[in-house]
């Protein structure tokens, strides 16, 4: 028998332990409840430029967050993508993100779209943002009797007010930036105003409350600007038909400007490629990656170097945007939820 030469075999071990972490560096765990088909180019290309191969989990956010919980400590995610700064809250207070020191996510990610920096490092990141917007019936709604969100709880539109579930968390950022705004005593008596508004209790989706306007079932509604220029941008007569009834909002531009929420992520707490998760996100925050929530998926850039070439997003115009910690916002959600519990707002 040949004696053992322990020096080769150390070297053999040392080519295959680096082999392995060369392996682990081209793998990335991403789940996300972003569930646009828009973004298959985004992550390809992702794929091409780093050769960093993307596995996806994608789930809507309590399902995601759910497995996530189960999974503790042994989850193989790295990355968590998630639409809301309600749902980036929830998942940063249940210690599911781990901060990431950045000089590219620092210098091209707006400080008031980043969760929780106490010098350790930001836990999540915003890369696009949606305004909340208002749209209107043409034939039985002024638009001058609803410029804004305070505006939709005035006695004077009882009976036309359409939204989805208070509790959906659109709604609980919404009513975050208007503790945010005006403090929780007016945002009660707003909260209780609508209640009383309502032209049918709250269901459905975006979508649907801008057909609810269309059909005359409501005169007012809320809705994510990316549903109504995804309707804009349909060649689909019955679309076409549609978004002709309607009337655009952007509220609040005399004081406190649109609500504006946001899409991002961050590195999960137990990421086990943490490089490559780091490198996606800093990826997202390109002017290429930019410009795929833009064009894409009706979205705004956050970089302001990036570019977009959507003429139905442009056609909303320029408008002026809240200046508020989208931090600040998903923290406010637990306030939040105790109002509308408070005024039976479902």
């Amino acid at each position: 028998m040949k004696p053992i030469n322990f020096k080769m075999l150390g070297m053999a071990f040392a080519v295959a332990a680096a082999s392995s972490v060369h392996a682990q560096e081209n793998v990335l765990n991403l789940y996300s409840s972003r569930h646009y088909q828009t973004d298959e180019q985004l992550y390809s290309n992702f794929t091409k430029k780093t050769g960093i191969k993307i596995n996806r989990i994608e789930a809507e956010d309590n399902p995601l967050l759910e497995r996530l919980r189960n999974e503790g400590k042994n989850s193989p995610a790295d990355v968590i993508l998630m639409v809301d700064a309600a749902r980036l809250w929830r998942a940063q207070i249940e210690g599911m993100f781990q901060p990431v020191k950045s000089k590219v996510l620092d210098s091209r990610i707006p400080d008031n779209l980043r969760g929780k920096d106490d010098g350790k490092g930001a836990e999540w990141y915003g890369f696009s943002t949606r305004g909340r917007a208002i749209v209107y019936n043409k034939e039985t709604v002024k638009p001058e009797d609803v410029p804004t969100y305070e505006s939709l709880a005035d006695p004077k539109n009882k009976g036309k007010v359409c939204t989805r579930s208070g509790s959906h968390p659109y709604m609980l950022s919404l009513i975050g930036s208007l503790i945010e705004h005006n403090g929780e005593a007016a945002t009660e008596k707003w909260a209780q105003g609508m209640v009383t508004n309502f032209a049918r209790p709250p269901r459905g989706g975006d979508t649907d409350q801008i057909k609810g306007v269309a059909s005359g079932e409501c005169g007012v509604a809320l809705t994510n600007t990316y549903y109504y220029v995804r309707l804009l941008r349909s060649n689909k007569p019955e679309d076409k038909a549609l978004i002709s009834k309607v009337g655009f909002i952007w509220p609040n531009q005399k004081t406190t400007g649109a609500h504006m929420n946001i899409s991002g992520g961050g590195v999960a707490k137990n990421a086990p490629h943490r490089e490559a998760a780091v490198k996606f996100l800093e990826y997202l925050a390109s002017d290429e990656a930019q410009g795929y929530f833009a064009n894409g998926n009706n979205e705004w850039p956050v970089v302001k170097s990036a570019t977009a070439t959507n003429p139905e997003l442009e056609s909303l115009g320029k408008f002026k945007a809240e200046n508020v910690s989208i931090a600040t916002i998903g923290k406010n959600q637990i306030a939040a939820q105790r109002i509308l519990d408070r005024v039976g707002y479902k």
